[in-house]
């Protein structure tokens, strides 16, 4: 199995809605490749938390951090033009 044709079927697997033979192809794919193990893991965890719908409060001072390094980084990515 390739990477492209487990990605055309994260949802269903996610979703539970393979036939046994798929899901094992699938498994069997997840078991020795790491970038596709956390496509899969990342977006388990990104469906948990939006069902648990919890809203998680960060401390102040990694907000600021945050927005700090997000500030930052989109201006590291300006074109030249928008730099001056």
């Amino acid at each position: 199995m390739k990477c492209s044709d487990f990605l055309q079927e994260l949802t269903n697997y996610l979703d539970g809605a393979l036939d046994a033979r798929t899901k094992t192809e699938l498994e069997g794919h997840l078991a020795w490749c790491h970038n596709c193990y956390v496509v899969c893991d990342t977006t388990k965890k990104t469906i948990e938390i939006y069902r648990d719908s919890t809203l998680y409060e960060l401390p102040e001072d990694l907000r600021t951090r945050l927005r700090s390094a997000i500030v930052s980084k989109c201006k590291s990515h300006k074109p030249d033009a928008e730099k001056a």
